[in-house]
Parts: structure tokens; sequence; C-alpha cells
């Protein structure tokens, strides 16, 4: 236990020290911003909440994220399919992160692992150089690089898939890439040390905890948005709230708003309506386990627990003051969303964390129609791995043809290829894949039409 609180306050010492050179632009209106990653951005979720952030904080401004992550992939692989893959869809913003897999895995079992290690690190770091030569080249993106998610070789729940040493090499590759991103003038988020830093801490109360999956490698939905955290943070998002208001009950005046329109006052005898009309919507986090593999029954409200969301990036802030002493239902268009004493009226009561809000409920459309986006994107980019990590160096890339797939039938137990095969079959076809952009383009749209808030009537009387 005192060696976990030990490496706990090691690691929190360095991620302050990190945090204050940690920073990424803002997204702006038009903004193409592509993720370039392994498996953890291939099936993971962070872009999709980062979009999810902008879609419901920023209703007036467009941008689209799009996913470029290939599951298995190091940084080698991502410097080939640089063009094809990612310049090619024209990203003004271009986020990169590798190293899970750049520092292997049984090299850390055997005899000399750490010369293993250190081998695979050169070639990794070669690889990336390979990569920030052709970021220079390719002015017209800023560019953000991201130490990636830890491997977790500290939580106590089992010994399945445990590489000691790895930890420590994500961590040098993290030193690695926030140096050269400095020297070369992009942006540098850091996902590793403060997430290590939160599982160590959890790991002093609970030693089976682990903010990463019971892989070890994968974050659950839960991690996931602590790395969409990060990530705003980065971005310098802190404190940006949906909306503020301060409304005197007594004199019937609206004494603050920020980001919101208050009209049609009115107070009565230990009451008070207005309207409210919101320039944002809430930022809505799902209650609900995810059925995931790696992170069976765990819920993205779990990173609530974790890191201080909702303090920091998701405020809705209802103030009224002059209240008498007693306990009142604030109602909302007709529906009551709970109970508050006129003290804890008068502190302020955080809307965005009342799930039973219709605004709430509005952001809850937008999550389920962007995670059906990004369940189709996820279709896209298994095809991609079969293309650039089984086709492509069978000289195959794109070909697509009755020989590709007799090429994929011979070397159907190799790899990932199996797995890969059913989605293949369909997404070979180049009508499939355009029917399935469509798709996304018919939900995006969806999700621009209804982000806009919409005026609602607030009834606050006394029980």
């Amino acid at each position: 236990m005192k060696f976990l609180n030990y490496l706990w306050l090691s690691f929190l010492s360095c991620f302050c020290f990190s945090a204050m050179a940690q920073n990424a632009p803002r997204f702006t209106n038009g903004d193409r911003v592509v993720f370039v990653g392994n498996s953890i951005t291939h099936g993971g979720r962070y872009h999709q909440y980062i979009w999810l952030y902008y879609m419901t904080r920023f209703p007036e401004m467009r941008i689209t994220i799009m996913n470029a992550g290939i599951g298995g992939e190091v940084a080698e692989q991502m410097f080939k399919r640089l063009e094809t893959d990612v310049y090619a869809k024209k990203p003004s913003v271009i986020a990169l992160t590798f190293g899970m897999n750049d520092t292997g895995y049984f090299e850390f079992l055997q005899a000399n692992s750490s010369e293993k290690s250190k081998e695979k690190l050169d070639r990794s770091y070669k690889a990336y150089l390979r990569i920030d030569s052709s970021f220079k080249k390719h002015t017209g993106s800023k560019k953000i690089i991201i130490a990636g998610s830890p491997y977790d070789e500290t939580s106590k729940f089992g010994k399945d898939n445990f590489f000691p040493g790895k930890s420590k090499a994500l961590l040098e590759t993290a030193n690695f890439q926030e140096a050269v991103a400095k020297k070369s003038g992009w942006s540098f988020v850091d996902f590793n040390r403060p997430m290590t830093a939160i599982n160590l801490r959890e790991q002093a109360k609970d030693s089976t905890y682990t903010i990463i999956g019971n892989d070890r490698i994968h974050p659950g939905v839960d991690g996931h948005l602590v790395m969409a955290y990060l990530f705003l943070k980065a971005q310098g998002l802190k404190n940006k709230k949906v909306a503020e208001m301060t409304i005197n009950a007594t004199t019937s005046k609206v004494e603050r708003t920020d980001n919101c329109i208050i009209t049609d006052v009115k107070a009565g005898q230990d009451e008070l309506r207005f309207d409210y009309l919101a320039k944002a919507l809430p930022y809505p986090v799902d209650t609900m386990p995810t059925g995931e593999w790696n992170a069976m029954q765990r819920r993205e409200t779990d990173a609530l627990e974790l890191v201080p969301f909702n303090q920091e990036l998701n405020q809705e802030m209802l103030f009224v003051k002059g209240l008498k002493n007693n306990n009142y239902a604030v109602e909302i268009d007709g529906r009551k969303i709970g109970e508050w004493s006129a003290e804890q009226l008068g502190a302020g009561i955080n809307l965005a964390e009342q799930r039973r809000t219709p605004q709430y409920e509005q952001a809850m459309a937008i999550k389920k129609l962007n995670e059906e986006r990004w369940q189709i994107e996820r279709r896209l980019r298994d095809y991609a791995w079969m293309e650039y990590d089984f086709l492509m160096d069978k000289g195959l890339l794109f070909k697509d043809d009755l020989a590709t797939l007799d090429t994929i039938y011979t070397h159907i137990n190799e790899g990932f290829v199996r797995g890969n095969l059913d989605n293949y079959l369909k997404a070979r076809y180049p009508e499939v894949r355009q029917g399935w952009q469509r798709q996304m383009d018919v939900l995006v749209e969806e999700i621009y039409r209804i982000n806009k808030p919409q005026k609602h009537s607030f009834y606050i009387h006394a029980l």
C-alpha cells in the first residue's frame, strides 16, 4: 500500500508538471479533424466523445471528426498510410497517437527484455521522425501529438497479459513524443501520465481497480471519457459553461446571465416563473453499462468519480436568490426535475447533472445519433485494417477483386483476418462503402438539425 501511494504521488507530480505543457488548438467552424492511432482509436470512443462535446456546446459551429485508427499498428505502419488514409481526408487538424504496439509485448518476458525493448523503441522513434518530417511538408493542417493511454501492470485483478516493464517503455515513448512535438512546434496532449496517476490513486484504495480494460491495454467507456476530458482541457475549454443564470425572486430581476437569455420573469408568493433559452446543451453521460468484451459493466458515469468532468466542463448553473426559507420544487415545461432548499438554490444547482430536464433529453438524442454514426464508421475502419495491415504488403491495396479474396482465404487463420472477413465481404464493394458514408452523412445532418437549444419555461414553487 505504501509503495502504491509512493508511485501515485510520483506520477501525480509528473502529471502536474506535464499538464503545464499540454496544449491543443480549439476546433473552429469548418474544421476537419482526423484522429490517427492504433486499436484504442480504431475501436475506441474518445474521439466521438470529443465531437459530442462540440455538437452540444457549440451548436452553431459545424466540424467533422474522423477516425483513422487501425488496430495493432505501430508508427511505421501509420507512416505508410499517411497519404491515402490521412491526408486524403483533407484534414485541417491531425491528432496522432502511437506507442502501445510499438513498445512490444512478449519481449518483456524474455531474458534480454531491456535490449529487446530498446530495439523496439528505436525502430518506433525512427518511424515517428519520418512522420514528423511528412507533417512538416503537409503545411495545411495543425498537428497534435497524443501520448496514449497507459498499460496497467499494477492492478491486482489477475496476471493475464502481464508484461512487466511495458508501462515504463510507454512512459519513455511519451517523453520522446513530447520532446519531438515541442521541437517541431506541434501541440502535445498527454493521456499516459494522468491516467496512470488515476490508476495508482484508485489502486491505493482497491488493489484490483483499473481504469484500463480487463486486457490491461484497452480502456473501457469510462477511460475513454477521461481521455476526452483530458483532450478538451488541453484545448482550454475548462470553465466554458453550458449556461449560467442568477435570478432574484424578491425583486424579479435577472442579476446575471452567461450564454443564455432569461425572459418573462414573474415572482409570486413562494414561487418564480421565467423562460430560459440557452446557447448550448448539457453534455449527456450514459448510465448504462456497456457489453464491450474488454470492459464488461463499465459505465460512462464511472468517469465522473475519477475526474471533475461536470465541475470543469459541464456546468449549466441555476442560482435563485431571495427565496424564503423553504423547500422548493423545480419544474421545466411542466416536468418536475427535483427538489431543493432555498439555501441550495441560492448556492446554485448544476442542471447538467439532472437527467430529467428536457435539454438533457435533447442532448441524449444527439448522443445516440452520434453513437450510430460511430458504429458505422467502425465498419469502415475494420475494412481499412484488411486493406492496410494485410493486403497492402501483398500488393493488393484496394484491389478488392476475386484474386484478392483467394489470397484472403489462403491466409484466413493469420492475425485478425478471419475476424474481419465478414465485414470485408460487404465493404469490398464501393457501393456498400458509399452507402455507409451516406448513412453517416444523414446522421450528422440530423444531429446538426436537432442540436439547437429550445426555449423552456421554469416554474419554481414552495412545497
